[in-house]
């Protein structure tokens, strides 16, 4: 049996944040995924749709360290159909831009952020 063929796809990542209200407004608020229902955990945190029947998980953690040794370590990416588009956005609502839209040998557009609690996040638009 080949075991690959028991993986139906990529369901959800987790993360741990400091603040849990504060990242609820980042990823709801300026990144507009929506918000699920989630069980009734015996700890704090927030689920999100992002598309394709995938989710971010926070989990509150006030005590979290992280430690991130920059965009090459550590990140999630997503695929925009326009980064310049997106740039704007986000720069309008006052997102720090932590490496600007370059493009990778491949061809392949690249930006990066970081959410409130300092994890990494990539856009990449893939044509065009």
């Amino acid at each position: 049996m080949e075991i690959k063929s028991l993986f139906k796809g990529f369901n959800h990542y987790a993360i741990e944040v400091r603040n849990l209200a504060l990242s609820i407004d980042f990823y709801r608020d300026i990144l507009q995924f929506p918000l699920l229902q989630r069980p009734e955990f015996d700890f704090s945190g927030a689920w999100f749709d992002i598309g394709d029947g995938q989710q971010i998980h926070l989990i509150e953690n006030r005590d979290v360290h992280i430690t991130l040794a920059g965009s090459r370590a550590l990140h999630f990416a997503f695929d925009v159909s326009d980064l310049v588009v997106l740039k704007s956005y986000l720069m309008d609502k006052g997102v720090l831009i932590t490496k600007d839209i370059k493009t990778r040998p491949d061809g392949v557009l690249q930006m990066f952020i970081m959410d409130p609690d300092g994890y990494y996040i990539e856009f990449t638009q893939m044509e065009g």
